[in-house]
C-alpha cells in the first residue's frame, strides 16, 4: 500500500460534495490551538501599516449565510482599523456556485472566494492565484486542507475543519481498567471492547453505544464509517475525481469494525433497523465507553462531562500502519485569491486573510463563527475534540480524509447500503453488503452520468 501519511496534499481531503453534514461548526464548535497573544498583536499591526499604504480593497463573497452578521462586523473592524475597504456579499443557503459564476462575470469580482473540491479547482483554478509563500500560507499549521492544481499551485486553503472518530468516555474507561494509551489500531480497540462487553454486567457499562440503521443514524454508519474503506481504497488507487467503479478492497476491514459495533454492545444486531435508539443519550447516561460522532458533538456532550472526560480516538479498521492514522477531518471551506483581480486588491485581500487568523479580534471571530481554524495563532477554544484533532497532526500522523464525498447519487448509494446491512445485522451474508459497496456505487455513477 501506498504511503498515506501527507496524501491529503494532493486534495483528497477537500473532495467536498452535497453530503457534507455539518460544515466547520456554529458558535459552539470550537476548538484549540497555542496561541500567542503577543505575536497576534505585533502580525495585527504590522498587517495594518500594510494595508494602509495600499490601495486596494476586498471583496468577499461568503458561502456561509449563518455567519454573514459577524463578517460584516468584523469587515467594519478591520476598514476602521485600516482604511481598507471590505464589503461582504453572502450567497443564499444553497446558491453559492450559482452566485460565484455570476458575480466572476461583473467588473468587480469577488477578490476573496471559496474553492472547495478537486472539481471546483477545475473549473476555477486559473482563476486562483498561487497562496505559496503568502503571509496567510506560511501560517497555516497543517497543508492537509490545501488544494493543489495539476501545476502543483496551491490555488486555496482550507481555513477551517471538522473531524469524526470514536468518542472515548475516560472515566468509564479507567474504570474498565484500561488508558488511552492501550489502544493504537484495531487489534488493541478490539481486544479492550471485547473486555468491556464480556464483564458489562459486572461493570454497569458496555463497550460500544447502539448503531441504530435508522435515517437518524444511518449516516454515521454507510457516511462516516463507510469513509474508512473508502479512504483508504483512494490513496492506493489516488483518487482526484469520483471513479466509475470501485473495487472494495477494504471491505474485510470494513465488516471487522462493524462486527466489533454491533457485537460489543448492548443491543441485539437484528434490532438496529427498527430505529429508536438513542446513542447520544447513551453515551450521556454512561452507558458505554465508545461513541462514534463527531467535533460537532461537543456542545451537547460538555452539558455533561468536562474535557478530561471525553477524549476522540481515530477509527480503526485494522489497516497495516493505521497507529499513524490521526482522525477523519476535512472540510469544504477553503479560500481563493481571484487572479484577475488588481495587484492592489489581491494583495489588500491577502493582508486582510492574514489579519483574520493573526489578530485577536479575527482569530476570536473565526474561532465564534468557524470552530477551528488550522493556523498557528488560532485563538483559544474549549472543543477538547479539536485538541485531540490537532495533537493527532503536530505529531505528525496522518490526516483521514473525508472520501465519502466522492459517492455518485449519495442518498441512493447509502440507502442500498442501509438495506444490505440490515440483512447482515439480521443474519444474512456479508456478501450482499459487498454488492451494494461496490455494484450499487457502479450503478449510480452511471445514473449521475447519464
Amino acid at each position: 500500500m501506498k504511503n498515506r501519511k501527507r496524501f491529503l496534499a494532493m486534495g483528497l481531503v477537500a473532495a467536498m460534495g452535497a453530503s457534507l453534514l455539518a460544515g466547520c461548526g456554529s458558535s459552539g464548535d470550537t476548538g484549540t490551538t497555542d496561541s500567542d497573544a503577543g505575536d497576534s498583536s505585533a502580525a495585527a499591526e504590522s498587517t495594518e501599516t500594510a494595508s494602509a499604504d495600499s490601495e486596494g480593497s476586498v471583496y468577499w463573497l461568503n458561502m456561509k449565510p449563518e455567519a454573514d452578521e459577524a463578517l460584516q462586523e468584523i469587515a467594519a473592524t478591520y476598514t476602521e482599523q485600516t482604511g481598507v475597504e471590505v464589503k461582504v456579499v453572502t450567497a443564499a443557503s444553497g446558491t453559492y456556485d450559482s452566485t460565484l459564476t455570476a458575480e466572476m462575470d461583473k467588473s468587480e469580482a469577488p477578490t476573496l472566494f471559496v474553492v472547495g473540491n478537486e472539481a471546483a479547482v477545475k473549473t476555477w483554478g486559473d482563476y486562483c492565484i498561487d497562496l505559496t509563500g503568502t503571509d496567510v500560507y506560511n501560517e497555516l499549521t497543517t497543508d492537509d486542507f490545501t488544494l493543489y492544481d495539476e501545476e502543483g499551485r496551491a490555488v486555496s486553503t482550507g481555513y477551517c475543519y471538522e473531524s469524526f472518530g470514536i468518542i472515548v468516555n475516560l472515566t468509564l474507561l479507567e474504570q474498565a481498567g484500561y488508558s488511552l494509551d492501550d489502544i493504537n489500531n484495531f487489534d488493541t480497540l478490539k481486544t479492550v471492547a471485547d473486555d468491556i462487553h464480556a464483564r458489562a454486567d459486572e461493570l454497569g457499562f458496555d463497550a460500544f453505544t447502539s448503531s441504530g440503521m435508522d435515517d437518524s443514524s444511518s449516516w454515521r454508519f454507510t457516511g462516516h464509517l463507510a469513509n474508512m474503506p473508502l479512504y483508504y481504497e483512494s490513496v492506493d488507487d489516488e483518487w482526484t475525481e469520483a471513479p466509475a467503479e470501485i473495487t472494495g478492497a477494504y471491505l474485510d476491514n470494513f465488516k471487522q469494525i462493524w462486527d466489533l459495533y454491533i457485537e460489543d454492545s448492548a443491543y441485539d444486531a437484528s434490532t438496529l433497523a427498527t430505529g429508536g435508539y438513542d446513542a447520544e443519550g447513551e453515551f450521556l447516561a454512561g452507558s458505554a465507553v465508545f461513541y462514534q460522532n463527531g467535533t460537532w458533538e461537543y456542545a451537547a456532550l460538555s452539558e455533561v462531562y468536562s474535557n478530561d472526560e471525553l477524549a476522540m480516538i481515530p477509527i480503526y479498521i485494522g489497516v497495516d500502519g493505521e497507529e499513524n492514522a490521526g482522525l477523519a477531518s476535512g472540510t469544504e471551506n477553503c479560500w481563493s485569491v481571484n487572479a484577475n483581480a488588481s495587484g492592489e486588491d489581491q494583495q489588500a485581500t491577502l493582508d486582510f486573510m492574514y489579519w483574520l487568523v493573526t489578530s485577536e479580534e479575527g482569530t476570536a471571530m473565526m474561532a465564534e463563527q468557524f470552530g477551528e481554524i488550522p493556523y498557528a495563532q488560532a485563538a483559544e477554544n474549549e472543543n477538547v475534540f479539536f485538541q485531540y484533532a490537532n495533537q493527532y497532526i503536530e505529531e505528525g500522523k496522518y490526516t483521514v480524509s473525508w472520501a465519502f464525498n466522492y459517492t455518485p447519487n449519495v442518498d441512493e448509494w447509502r440507502a442500498g447500503l442501509v438495506a444490505a446491512m440490515n440483512q447482515y445485522d439480521a443474519g444474512g451474508d456479508w456478501s450482499n453488503v459487498e454488492t451494494a459497496f461496490v455494484a450499487g456505487w457502479a450503478q449510480q455513477y452511471a445514473a449521475a452520468n447519464e
